[in-house]
């Protein structure tokens, strides 16, 4: 029953990452570039309007750096989502092997009987 619990719990969390996680993680990477080409817009409007260049280059280095840390960190959530549910795929793959091979043992064993039965 242990094993069954194990395999309870990762098949809920295999589901919560494919139908929740996941895609949240990837939504709000397509939001961020959606977010960052308008930034992008803004930066270059404020610099070409600005009379003090330096402020706006100051200003668009303060959001670039805010915006690089706030993508990193949104690629490192989808990755580690996409790796969990990688590892919970490996291990239900994992036993559904050994319990192929058990079936094969069996099975073995059983043509193995009936042939010893049958002599």
């Amino acid at each position: 029953t242990c094993t069954s619990n194990m395999a309870n719990e990762e098949e809920v969390r295999l589901q919560q990452l494919m139908d929740s996680e996941i895609p949240s993680s990837r939504q709000a990477l397509k939001d961020s570039h959606k977010n960052l080409s308008e930034l992008a817009g803004y930066c270059e409007t404020n610099y070409v309007e600005c009379a003090d260049k330096g402020a706006a280059l100051e200003e668009t280095k303060k959001y670039a750096i805010q915006s690089l840390a706030s993508v990193a960190y949104q690629i490192n959530t989808l990755a580690t989502g996409v790796m969990q549910m990688l590892e919970i795929q490996t291990e239900q793959l994992r036993r559904m092997e050994s319990d192929l091979n058990h079936l094969n043992q069996v099975d073995v064993w059983q043509t193995f009987t009936c042939d010893v039965e049958s002599q």
